[in-house]
């Protein structure tokens, strides 16, 4: 199967990133590298874009889609140990970064990956194919009280403790192996009549998908260690797509930029706080509604944008 992601917010990504031709750029969710492609024909061949992803299967699609250019170097590696990547490739600062945390087309639709709702897999869910945990062993191995906390908090699903309950009831009999057979214990739990709003099973995979992956828990860490990696007027562009992940942006960014608790009364500050740059902008951006009809995977996409200045 084609690896196909359509680049979400590029030409917003693109500006917000403020590319300078020779500078040296991070994607640290490599993907097809659409958002890449993007980058580098902003690049001048002294420019250099270094690709990240955790999945091999995005690796060896982005080196096809991007052969045309000679300045990109590829890592199999998690964004969230950017400062040690960086640290591997002798580089110090970098001019800006760019995180798409959305999951690409490919892997929603690849069946045998087990991201998807829809038709019969193996449940898997890993986007680095080389870990060990996976769906099956959340679904199969976690109490009901755990389950049930991730399908609320991840999913926000408001029928996680039914959900939850009959997991648990299912595994009793039966080791639960496939994603037809986790849809069909997710669709019992739910009453028919609130089952009008998207696919039954939608949130409680997004759900296992995250916990599988590790998504929320170290973003708040990265996103200050991202911050750490950028020169001076670097920028670091990130796009969410679960109001967990944007929470946890934004409040990165507010610890960054620092604040002045001085009274407003006084002429200049006295409070020696510390700050790393400024926010860009204090609202996400958002698809236009163009991008939206057009890809309606963008339709939950929000944008933060972060300029480094560090001031002492």
């Amino acid at each position: 199967m084609e690896f196909k992601h359509t680049p979400v917010l590029l030409n917003e990504c693109i500006q917000g990133l403020n590319i300078k031709p020779d500078g040296i750029y991070v994607d640290g969710t490599l993907g097809g590298g659409g958002h890449s492609k993007g980058i580098l024909k902003h690049l001048s061949k002294e420019g250099l874009l270094i690709g990240i992803d955790r999945d091999e299967d995005a690796l060896k699609a982005a080196k096809e889609n991007l052969k045309e250019y000679n300045n990109v170097k590829y890592v199999h590696g998690n964004h969230d140990e950017i400062r040690e990547i960086l640290n591997n490739l002798g580089i110090d600062k970098v001019d800006g970064i760019l995180l798409d945390l959305g999951v690409s087309s490919y892997q929603l639709d690849e069946r045998n990956r087990g991201f998807s709702y829809l038709g019969k897999s193996d449940l898997d869910m890993r986007m680095n194919q080389s870990q060990a945990l996976t769906a099956k062993d959340i679904v199969n191995t976690y109490s009901e009280e755990q389950l049930k906390d991730i399908i609320f908090e991840y999913g926000e699903e408001k029928f996680s403790k039914n959900i939850a309950r009959n997991i648990c009831k299912y595994r009793e009999n039966k080791k639960i192996e496939t994603t037809d057979e986790l849809v069909e214990i997710i669709e019992k739990s739910i009453p028919k009549s609130k089952q009008n709003s998207g696919h039954p099973a939608k949130r409680t995979f997004q759900a296992i998908r995250i916990e599988v992956n590790n998504e929320i828990k170290p973003l708040y860490d990265t996103v200050l260690k991202s911050i750490e990696c950028l020169k001076e007027d670097g920028r670091l562009c990130i796009i969410t797509f679960h109001s967990l992940e944007d929470r946890a942006v934004k409040n990165a960014y507010i610890e960054a930029q620092g604040k002045c608790t001085c009274p407003k009364d006084l002429p200049y500050c006295v409070c020696n706080y510390k700050s790393y740059g400024k926010i860009i902008n204090k609202k996400p951006i958002e698809a236009s509604n163009e991008e939206q009809e057009e890809n309606s995977r963008s339709k939950s996409a929000k944008l933060r944008i972060f300029e480094r200045h560090e001031k002492k």
